[in-house]
């Protein structure tokens, strides 16, 4: 059976300030196995960030479009979705979070076109919620709250205030993020991160990553709309084998399929060692105190700082060889750590493996 999460701790009112700016929550859904609806996610109750923002307004497609192709997915796939993201793009956040001030619910009624209504009919109405720090209404130029931010306070009480989830939800979905998360940049990852938040508070979660186009600077919508329909059949056949679990979560990254290209089968790997995409700090001037950070995709040549050593990394299986990456992730970095849960391990190692649906 799926791991029972743990009781959670509702969120103080102190500094927190829960701006409703749409209708009034639902009550509790009703669970699994109570309506004749045989989707494969109906009844499940899904809470869904990302790091990338829940905006979707910028050309490149790097703002959260994503995370609106994936409600979809699991929408039409049966669960109640209730979206809680940053206001403002986040990535690189890794776990960071935030330890004072005042966070600021701002609920989005117009979603970006052709996503309007996706979700129609939900128990939760799914709302769209994207979380700032400020007291009063988000505003353009308002700091955002990190992906884990957002995850912890959905938690430890925004759900159950705007959803009247007071016992749930039974997974935290987080993507599909802009662009792979693999190898060093793992720890870097706010998609990963979120996804760590939930299963440190006892929930599930997967978290999904797409690659962009040749040039990793431009986000197909192509490229979201396959992963989209791959992890709700992924969700669906986990939750079908009682594979859910908060004692890891899942890392999924997604192949480049801009191109017409499909992608291959889900491989289990490991995080790699090397580095896809390197941090370079310029001075603007000689001597001078002054730095641009840039960002370019390393070379991966033989002896290269960047290049990947592992033999089962997630980024060779998905950028080398263009198959779908699974990888299983955890919060505990201490070295040499005997790792737990060996047999849930060894269940969703064989489903990935053997089971898991093809794109």
């Amino acid at each position: 059976m799926p791991s029972t999460p743990r009781r959670l701790l509702a969120a103080t009112a102190t500094g927190i300030v829960l701006s409703c700016l749409g209708v009034a929550a639902a009550a509790d859904t009703a669970g699994p196995g109570t309506s004749a609806d045989n989707r494969p996610l109906t009844g499940l109750r899904v809470l869904l960030s990302n790091d990338d923002s829940m905006q979707a307004a910028k050309a490149s497609n790097s703002d959260g479009l994503g995370l609106y192709e994936i409600r979809k997915a699991l929408c039409d796939a049966g669960a109640d979705v209730v979206v809680m993201a940053p206001w403002q793009v986040q990535s690189g956040k890794g776990t960071a979070v935030t330890n004072g001030g005042t966070l600021t619910l701002a609920r989005r009624t117009q979603l970006p076109a052709g996503y309007g209504n996706d979700c129609a009919g939900t128990p939760s109405g799914s709302p769209v919620y994207g979380i700032c720090l400020a007291d009063g209404p988000c505003g353009a130029d308002s700091p955002s709250a990190t992906p884990a931010d957002t995850v912890k306070f959905a938690l430890r009480g925004g759900l159950a205030a705007k959803a009247g989830w007071t016992d749930g939800p039974d997974l935290v979905v987080t993507g599909i993020n802009s662009g792979p998360n693999v190898s060093a940049q793992v720890n870097d990852s706010g998609t990963v991160g979120a996804a760590i938040a939930a299963v440190d508070q006892g929930v599930p979660a997967v978290a999904f990553s797409s690659s962009g186009d040749a040039s990793q600077m431009r986000f197909p919508l192509a490229n979201y709309r396959a992963h989209a329909r791959f992890a709700a059949a992924f969700l669906g056949g986990m939750r079908e084998r009682d594979l859910f679990t908060d004692r890891f979560a899942l890392k999924v990254d997604y192949p480049d399929v801009s191109a017409g290209q499909r992608a291959k089968a889900p491989v289990w790997t490991s995080v790699g060692h090397g580095q896809v995409v390197w941090h370079a700090y310029q001075p603007k001037q000689a001597g001078g105190d002054t730095y641009d950070i840039t960002m370019g995709v390393c070379a991966n040549r033989p002896g290269d700082r960047c290049t990947e050593t592992v033999k089962d990394a997630d980024s060779t299986a998905l950028l080398g060889r263009g198959h779908i990456a699974v990888a299983p992730v955890t919060a505990d970095r201490t070295y040499g750590v005997r790792a737990d849960a060996t047999r849930e391990l060894a269940r969703v190692k064989h489903y990935v493996t053997n089971d898991a649906p093809r794109s």
